[in-house]
């Protein structure tokens, strides 16, 4: 098999290219003095309009130990007559068969994330995201109970920090609960963490534009996570004690599928990024992508971007400063960060 002129079009940046990517970004926060205030403008982490992107991610699946489930990552091209933009398509099939192997347990996963981000000048690329809030993720879901992994430079190499993907229209699966689910009622007496239960807990952001509908798919929305909600496991297990993200080297982001459910599936992903909250930078292409289904500007900023706490479990000071942060719109972040 011999790689097409797309396939080496599609090829990640190499080192030359990469360290003067992150010295461009590094020189532009510097010169426009960024790190002194809040952000108030997206860190794209994966944009699936550039076919570079999904290039740069692998997959996994059950078939690494016998089993028989599917993983694939596409890259699908824009379609303006649909209103569609150029995305990542992940997609296969779930099978629970075990394979002759009597070491194996357990099978039913699927799951991507980007490579390596290898070397550049000074040592190993991560990604800081500690003046952030949320994860953002743009996504047309099957409804299927995914899961959003990040991997950060950490003592244990294997820990994961995770959170279920929740959309409008997520399939409530209860006859079948995901391996997590199962692994922490029975390690904490029956108890979920709240970011990988069923029911959306109040820190996550959804649309709220219409009634929830079980049918499936009807289109794309953002979806913010909030950072201090993600749940650190090991091996699909919830471990103690909990401790939070290393934002600061943040090594992988990516989606898994570990419901169990046999059938195929089918996740579309235009981009995932980081943020304090819509801001009007972002709300056109919000309103372009996600039609009725898009959150509007300065969401997540009214909501308590800086509260480790639920927002609707704020203190009365907390919930002022919300209030005062609405109505100044996510700009204002720079004057509550300077005071």
């Amino acid at each position: 098999m011999f790689p097409t002129p797309r396939c080496l079009a599609a090829k990640p940046p190499g080192f030359l290219k990469r360290s003067t990517q992150e010295l461009s970004r590094l020189t532009r926060i510097a010169w426009n003095t960024e790190a002194l205030s809040t952000p108030t403008k997206p860190y794209n982490l994966l944009d699936f309009e550039d076919e570079t992107t999904v290039a740069s991610c692998k997959t996994f699946a059950d078939r690494a130990v016998g089993g028989y489930s599917t993983a694939n990552l596409d890259y699908v091209p824009a379609n303006a007559s649909q209103n569609t933009p150029a995305h990542a398509r992940f997609h296969g099939s779930i099978s629970t068969k075990l394979p002759p192997n009597w070491r194996v347990e357990r099978t039913g996963y699927a799951a991507f994330r980007n490579k390596d981000r290898g070397f550049w000048l000074f040592g190993r690329l991560f990604w800081n995201i500690d003046p952030y809030t949320y994860l953002a993720l743009r996504v047309k879901s099957d409804g299927r109970r995914y899961t959003v992994n990040i991997q950060t430079d950490s003592i244990v190499e294997t820990d994961i920090h995770q959170h279920r993907l929740y959309t409008r229209h997520h399939i409530r699966r209860t006859n079948s609960p995901s391996p997590l689910s199962a692994a922490s009622e029975a390690s904490e007496g029956g108890s979920v963490p709240a970011a990988l239960s069923d029911v959306p807990p109040e820190s996550t952001i959804l649309s709220s534009s219409s009634t929830v509908t079980t049918s499936g798919s009807t289109g794309w929305e953002t979806v913010l996570l909030p950072f201090n909600a993600f749940v650190r496991t090991n091996h699909g297990f919830v471990v103690e004690p909990q401790t939070s993200l290393l934002r600061q080297r943040v090594r992988s982001v990516g989606i898994g599928l570990t419901d169990r459910i046999e059938g195929p599936y089918d996740l579309r992903i235009h981009k995932i990024w980081a943020t304090n909250g819509i801001s009007e930078e972002d709300a056109e292409e919000e309103k372009r992508i996600c039609g009725p289904y898009a959150l509007p500007i300065d969401e997540g900023v009214r909501t308590g971007w800086m509260s480790e706490k639920p927002h609707g479990k704020m203190s009365e000071d907390k919930e002022l400063s919300g209030q005062q942060s609405k109505a100044r719109g996510i700009k204002g972040l720079k004057d509550e960060w300077d005071s």
